[in-house]
């Protein structure tokens, strides 16, 4: 006996087409992002230009002395150099042609996935600048790796990272406020025994960015989570934490203004045309020998390095 298929069947009461409500795209959260987190962004009008600095040790000194009756006061003075930022312009730009418009399934914006591209690929220049300039060897003023890593349990990160407290609000009359730690060091130290002992009496029992800003004495603890492949275009991806396996101890004035020293100043180009406040812009302009519009997006930032006495970096803090 023949057996005959229940009709009709699925393949012919649905055409298969992407879904309208979800897509999958590799857009990091911006929030993984912390280039901007770290020192204060200071708004400059040209691209170019100095500000002033003040030698430390003359604010140091304790050279008040007694005055007798009628007698001159003791006095003396302070030195003022100057310093220059730059602000390199960096752009990217993505094509959208007529023709993949006009044949987009609901559910593709091209000018609305041109625009999170292009902003992707600033925001990732922006932190692998941020980690060449500050999360490296032969940056800051001090540096070394903890005499035990910090993921051996006999470790004692507490203990390492104010001794380095010590030695920079000794020796500079500023005490670090920020930890900036890679995620494999936070993965070391949200399980070290010593740190889990220590907060196992608290409300969650749970270590978190915050309780560890508490346990190392910081106003701020950030971990810098986002990732960039390496490989070019066509090649065996090769994609990895922007940071390598370090931490940065270091100062953070709370806001720019004058004679207030920080480790570092991100300088923002917000004098060029149309700039927002991180000195990005996105423009969209035709490009009729392409038959496209063009989405451009341009950032101009220079991630300075002010003051190199106030910061510690933990280098390899973990194997």
């Amino acid at each position: 006996m023949r057996i005959r298929k229940a009709q009709p069947t699925a393949s012919d009461v649905h055409v298969s087409r992407p879904l309208t409500n979800i897509s999958v795209a590799y857009v990091q959260q911006e929030t993984k992002y912390i280039a901007t987190q770290v020192f204060p962004t200071v708004p400059v009008p040209k691209q170019a230009d100095q500000y002033f600095v003040y030698t430390r040790a003359d604010w140091l000194r304790d050279e008040a002395k007694v005055r007798a009756p009628a007698t001159e006061s003791a006095g003396g003075g302070f030195n003022i150099g100057t310093d220059t930022y730059f602000c390199k312009k960096w752009a990217w730009h993505k094509d959208v042609d007529d023709d993949t418009r006009a044949n987009s399934d609901p559910g593709i914006n091209p000018d609305a996935d041109a625009t999170k591209f292009v902003t992707q690929m600033l925001l990732t220049r922006r932190e692998v600048q941020w980690a060449a300039s500050y999360f490296v060897t032969g940056v800051w003023g001090s540096e070394g790796t903890p005499a035990t890593l910090w993921d051996v349990s006999t470790s004692d990160p507490i203990s390492d990272v104010e001794t380095q407290t010590l030695a920079m609000e000794s020796g500079t009359g500023f005490r670090p406020n920020v930890l900036v730690v890679s995620p494999h060091v936070h993965k070391a130290l949200k399980n070290h025994p010593d740190i889990v002992d220590r907060i196992k009496y608290t409300q969650k029992g749970i270590v978190t960015a915050d309780l560890l800003a508490e346990l190392f004495e910081v106003e701020l603890y950030l971990v810098a989570r986002a990732v960039v492949n390496t490989a070019i275009e066509g090649a065996t991806e090769a994609t990895d934490y922007i940071v390598g396996k370090n931490a940065l101890l270091v100062y953070k004035a709370p806001n720019p203004s004058l004679m207030v020293p920080s480790g570092g100043y991100t300088f923002a180009w917000t004098g060029l045309l149309g700039a927002g406040a991180a000195a990005n812009r996105i423009k969209r302009f035709r490009m009729e020998e392409l038959g496209a519009d063009r989405v451009e997006g341009e950032m101009a930032w220079d991630q300075k390095l002010v003051a190199a006495d106030l910061g510690y970096l933990f280098l390899a803090a973990v194997s």
